[in-house]
C-alpha cells in the first residue's frame, strides 16, 4: 500500500520523505489556504517546490467546475511536472474531463467520492486514482471503511486499473483498516503516518534494554 501525505506544508512533506516511506502527496485549495498560499502564481510555484522534494505522484486540484475550464486547468497543471496528477471533482463535467485526460495520457485523481456508484463512474472514465473520503462519511454516521471495502471488491470483479486512494484518513486505525481491505493508497496527515511508530510496549522494552545495558557497563 502506498503512503501519500495530505498537506501543503513543505516541512511536513520533507519529514515524511526523510522517514523513507513517502510515495506521494495530495493537496487541495483548503490545504493551500491553510499554509497561507494564495494567488495563482504562488500556488503554481508551491506545486513545483513539492515536486522537487517528492519523487512520486502529486495531486494538484483544479478549481473550475465546467468541462472546458477543467480541461484548461488540468492540461496546464499536467505540464508543470511529469509527477503531477490532475485532481478532478466527482461531478458530471468532471467525469467527462477524466475521460478526456485518460485518452491524452494525463493522470487523474477523482476526488470527493462518497459512494460505490461514483467510484464505478470514475473507473469507467479511466481515472488513475479514485478518492473516497472515509472520515467525512464517519462524520455523518456512515461507515466510511465499508465504502473502501466495497470499491476494492467491485474493482477486483472487473479488473479496473483505477487505484483506490483512501482519503480523509483521520487516525492509525483507519490506515491499518485500509491495508486490511486492500486499498492501493492512503493519504493522511503526517501525525497518522508517524503514529504507526508508536506503541507503549516498544517504549517500555527499549527503556529496559538501555537500562540493562547501562547496568552491565558499570
Amino acid at each position: 500500500m502506498k503512503f501519500f501525505i495530505d498537506t501543503a506544508n513543505l516541512d511536513e512533506i520533507k519529514e515524511a520523505h526523510d522517514l523513507g516511506v513517502l510515495d506521494g502527496v495530495t493537496t487541495n485549495p483548503s490545504l493551500m489556504a491553510k499554509e497561507g498560499i494564495t494567488g495563482h502564481d504562488n500556488i503554481i510555484a508551491h506545486y513545483k517546490k513539492i515536486c522537487e522534494i517528492v519523487d512520486g505522484d502529486i495531486s494538484a486540484e483544479v478549481i473550475a467546475t465546467d468541462y472546458e475550464g477543467i480541461i484548461r486547468e488540468g492540461e496546464f497543471l499536467a505540464e508543470l511536472h511529469p509527477n503531477i496528477v490532475v485532481k478532478v471533482p466527482m461531478i458530471r463535467d468532471g467525469v467527462k474531463a477524466i475521460r478526456y485526460f485518460s485518452e491524452k495520457g494525463i493522470k487523474t485523481n477523482c476526488t470527493l467520492v462518497f459512494s460505490a456508484g461514483q467510484a464505478l463512474l470514475a473507473a469507467k472514465a479511466g481515472a488513475t486514482y479514485v478518492s473516497p473520503f472515509i472520515g467525512r462519511l464517519d462524520d455523518v454516521s456512515t461507515e466510511g471503511m465499508q465504502l473502501i471495502d466495497q470499491i476494492v471488491h467491485i474493482y477486483g470483479n472487473y479488473g479496473y486499473q483505477t487505484q483506490v486512494l483512501a482519503a480523509s484518513v483521520r487516525h492509525v486505525i483507519h490506515l491499518v483498516q485500509c491495508a486490511e481491505v486492500g486499498a492501493d493508497v492512503v493519504t493522511c496527515p503526517l501525525n497518522v503516518i508517524t503514529g504507526l511508530l508508536k506503541h507503549p510496549l516498544t517504549d517500555i522494552g527499549l527503556e529496559k534494554f538501555l537500562s540493562d545495558h547501562a547496568k552491565g557497563n558499570k
